[in-house]
């Protein structure tokens, strides 16, 4: 019987106690990781670390505010306490504030921008120090979207912010390649979440019925391909944005 394809790594997530996040988490956690949950709602988030120890996995949480410079260097700081390092960084910590562009305030055009994409930046530097330091020969996935690509009415900053996120994959990658560590992004598409179930019924029916493979997917989805880039299934594989969208898009 083969090890668990994590068997031994530390992930840090972030968003991770709920959507994607954390399928995320329990996927990782089936595959032998230890994980951190990096979020800031700590009551939820802690009831997910419970569950995850209840499954046997080693976890912790930290509150984070992925905006802030001292608080994301404070999360590695705390893997590296408990975990002696990072081997898996996934940045998925996000928020929406939908609007027409002529209605859109700068204060929520920004807001979006800077838990996506500032985030991610800041996130991805700390963990490549982290990286480096300890000799891991790590694995950064970004969380995108199918956003990025075709732009979404009402979501122009979202969209540019998931878009800024396939620019900063690539410019990290070819970086840091180097020192063996993989960039790589995921674009999920239409994906059973929070958002999707607030959806009006017809228009959801509508979109489910535009992909080609005749179904809305779901968070293990885009677990499984995450998995897959923080394996060694892909260890030849570096600035690269996969997208998990059913075939819409295409």
């Amino acid at each position: 019987m083969s090890a668990p394809m994590l068997e031994g790594r530390t992930a840090v997530i972030t968003g991770a106690a709920d959507g994607l996040g954390w399928a995320m988490a329990q996927r990782f956690a089936s595959e032998g990781a230890r994980i951190v949950v990096a979020d800031l709602r700590a009551d939820l988030a802690r009831q997910r670390v419970n569950a995850l120890r209840e499954g046997g996995a080693e976890a912790s949480f930290f509150a984070v505010d992925v905006t802030d410079e001292a608080a994301v260097d404070a999360l590695f700081a705390h893997a590296g306490a408990e975990f002696g390092g990072v081997d898996v960084l996934c940045n998925n910590a996000g928020v929406t504030r939908d609007s027409v562009l002529r209605k859109m305030s700068l204060d929520d055009f920004r807001l979006v921008l800077d838990v996506h994409l500032q985030g991610a930046w800041l996130c991805t530097r700390a963990a490549v120090a982290s990286m480096r330091d300890t000799g891991s020969r790590g694995s950064i996935i970004n969380m995108s979207s199918i956003a990025g690509k075709v732009g979404n009415p009402g979501q122009t900053n979202y969209s540019t912010a998931k878009a800024g996120m396939v620019g900063l994959t690539k410019a990290t990658a070819k970086e840091v390649a180097r020192y063996g560590i993989r960039v790589n992004a995921i674009a999920p598409g239409l994906i059973r979440t929070a958002m999707t179930e607030q959806m009006d019924q017809a228009v959801l029916a509508e979109s489910v019925a535009s992909v080609p493979l005749g179904r809305i997917g779901e968070p293990g989805d885009v677990a499984d391909v995450a998995l897959f880039l923080a394996s060694d299934l892909s260890s030849y594989m570096t600035g690269c944005l996969l997208e998990v969208t059913g075939g819409r898009h295409m």
